[in-house]
């Protein structure tokens, strides 16, 4: 609809000046052929904008009331036509304007203003539709070239995290996944023996271990996602409270769908916090709290300061991982929730160390869908070939 604004009104000011210039003049039948032949014009060059061309410089030749429409079919034919566009508008223009010269002949002042009027009403409208169409063409085309740089330029990032992918996974499997094998061998054969109830204990944590580097060594090679997730927290509290952790869970809400990494971050998340509490506060109590909302998970992890610390080491933070972690486990753990949507916090605070985390829930919000260009191009193509060409015409009379 907006497309047809500017032919609209086109049509109704040519009609407005012919029927005021003509009035007393022309009966109502001249005036509604005038009107015809105006829509007639409009609708060639809207479907044909080359072609419309014609019909309306010999109209505008005719009638010198259709100024308004001549600008628009004009412009129209500038802004929608082909390489040949160019040369049917030069061809139509020297043309009218040559058959005006010799059918009329008139003074050179004469000349002189037809000349400038054509300029002004076809030539300048033409050339402001032509330069919007290359423009139009030239942003497409960079934006194009964008695309594409950007579809290089993820193809090699991607390449690149592939690369370093696999050579993480070679060095796991090769160097820790031999010494949790042997680990596991050593408990296997103390469980055995039936020296004391904690080794078997001690195996099965060695086999599972074992099996969850299998897996991430699997997922880092790309293969079937079999990562756990909130499914598995009961197994997870199940698994601390035999090893000895004080373990206290507390659930409020109505469970809500999450995705995938959403899930097995919130895993990793409970994981990580009882680690470090069963860790750095061995023998006291831990809270774990999930407390579901319509579009979030929130768990908190909650233990208290070791008594037997020295004085000030519950002023700073644990540990961010286990021995040999480089101090990356709560700082891995925020950048996997950042990237599934989620926030991470974690503070000492009146002798007990809190680890918060938010998970989104529900369902995924829709994108919005994207902006309409607007044309600002044509609005000033309006309104310097519309309201300029109107003003020297009235002053000219």
């Amino acid at each position: 609809m907006p497309r047809l604004v500017l032919p609209v009104l086109a049509a109704l000011a040519d009609l407005a000046v012919f029927a005021v210039g003509h009035a007393g003049r022309l009966s109502p039948w001249w005036i509604g052929a005038h009107a015809l032949a105006t829509v007639a014009v409009l609708v060639c060059a809207w479907r044909w904008p080359a072609v419309g061309l014609v019909p309306a410089l010999v109209l505008g030749a005719v009638d010198h009331a259709v100024w308004a429409t001549l600008l628009w079919t004009c412009y129209r034919s500038g802004r929608s036509a082909g390489r040949a566009g160019p040369a049917v508008a030069a061809g139509a223009l020297a043309g009218v304007l040559g058959g005006q010269l010799l059918a009329g002949r008139p003074t050179p002042a004469a000349v002189g203003q037809l000349v400038f009027s054509y300029l002004v009403f076809a030539g300048l409208p033409l050339l402001a539709g032509r330069y919007l169409r290359q423009q139009h063409q030239l942003v497409e085309a960079l934006r194009e070239s964008n695309r594409r740089l950007d579809r290089e330029r993820d193809l090699i990032a991607e390449s690149e995290r592939l690369r370093e992918r696999l050579r993480i996974a070679r060095d796991m499997h090769d160097a820790l996944g031999h010494r949790l094998s042997l680990v596991s061998v050593q408990a296997a054969a103390l469980e055995v023996t039936g020296v004391d109830d904690r080794a078997g204990q001690l195996a099965a944590d060695a086999r599972r271990a074992v099996t969850e580097l299998h897996e991430l060594v699997g997922a880092l090679r790309g293969q079937p996602d079999r990562h756990r997730g909130l499914g598995a927290m009961d197994e997870l509290v199940a698994g601390f409270r035999a090893a000895g952790v004080d373990l206290t869970v507390h659930r409020s809400g109505a469970p809500v769908a999450v995705s995938a990494l959403a899930g097995h971050a919130g895993y990793r998340i409970v994981q990580e916090g009882l680690t470090n509490a069963a860790k750095h506060a061995p023998g006291r109590p831990v809270r774990l709290a999930l407390a579901w909302e319509s579009d979030a998970l929130l768990i908190t992890v909650t233990n208290p300061a070791d008594p037997a610390a020295a004085p000030g080491a519950a002023l700073a933070a644990p540990p961010c991982g286990g021995p040999g972690s480089g101090g990356h486990g709560l700082a891995g753990l925020r950048e996997r929730l950042e990237s599934v949507g989620g926030y991470l916090d974690h503070r000492w605070q009146s002798g007990e160390f809190r680890l918060w985390a938010m998970l989104p829930a529900g369902a995924e919000p829709v994108a919005p869908p994207p902006a309409r260009p607007v044309l600002v191009g044509l609005a000033a193509a309006t309104a310097l070939f519309v309201v300029l060409p109107f003003g020297l015409l009235a002053g000219s009379r």
